[in-house]
């Protein structure tokens, strides 16, 4: 078997700066872990507060922390920094292979998006951002890795997409469509997500978008681990 990840985001139309922060680590123990986190507010401000609480639970995450433990200690950190005044949602995708399963930890109230086979399944157990009080706690799920396993999470803004013309993108039926297409890859599956939700705003998204999307798939017995990144350069910098 074998672990793909893909993410796309964007930045809100006329923001320099995305408030959404991801990071990719691996754990100590095998496997890997991926943070998402979206700050309060958007622009600069959004985005100091996201990769504070990102920064935050990736060191933990490296040193054997569990994920929910992780989640409450970015939390009060968060609550001590900001005097309860500011919040992020947070999620944790990990690929834990001492357990062999996928660990899916949310302090989010957007669902995650779980399928396996032709099932689709939302995780929407209630589920509040970070930072407001002390002792919040995530809801966690846990699910076996076998091959056809795809999970998506996401910020908000994929779900706020089209609302200025009260639209919305139906996420479910996208994701089915997509699945079932020959083994599409997750970078397929985020851009086309992140497509529909740009035309739906008319190419001016109304908030930070950023769609993470985990796949398990066949392993051609390659043991080479790969990342490609793509950043684009913003014209300032050209």
């Amino acid at each position: 078997m074998e672990i793909q990840i893909a993410v796309s985001k964007i930045n809100k139309y006329a923001s320099s700066e995305s408030g959404d922060t991801f990071e990719v680590v691996e754990r100590p123990n095998g496997g890997l872990s991926v943070v998402l986190a979206d700050g309060q507010t958007s622009g600069h401000g959004a985005k100091a507060i996201s990769t504070l609480v990102v920064r935050k639970v990736i060191s933990l995450l490296a040193e054997g922390i569990r994920d929910g433990a992780a989640a409450r200690a970015a939390s009060d950190y968060l609550y001590t920094e900001k005097n309860g005044k500011v919040s992020a949602t947070l999620n944790i995708f990990s690929i834990d292979f001492q357990t062999k399963t996928l660990v899916i930890c949310r302090n989010n109230p957007a669902p995650v998006y779980i399928s396996l086979g032709e099932t689709i399944d939302l995780l929407t157990q209630p589920s509040e951002p970070i930072g407001t009080n002390r002792n919040i706690r995530p809801t966690i799920s846990e699910i076996a890795i076998s091959i056809g396993l795809t999970a998506v999470m996401f910020s908000d803004g994929l779900t706020t997409a089209g609302g200025r013309k009260g639209l919305h993108l139906d996420i479910r039926t996208t994701l089915e469509a997509l699945l079932e297409d020959s083994q599409p890859t997750p970078q397929h599956i985020a851009d086309s997500l992140l497509g529909m939700a740009m035309k739906l705003d008319d190419n001016r998204p109304m908030d930070d978008i950023s769609i993470v999307v985990l796949r398990v798939v066949q392993n051609e017995a390659d043991q080479t681990r790969r990342m490609l990144v793509r950043l684009p350069v913003p014209d300032i910098y050209q």
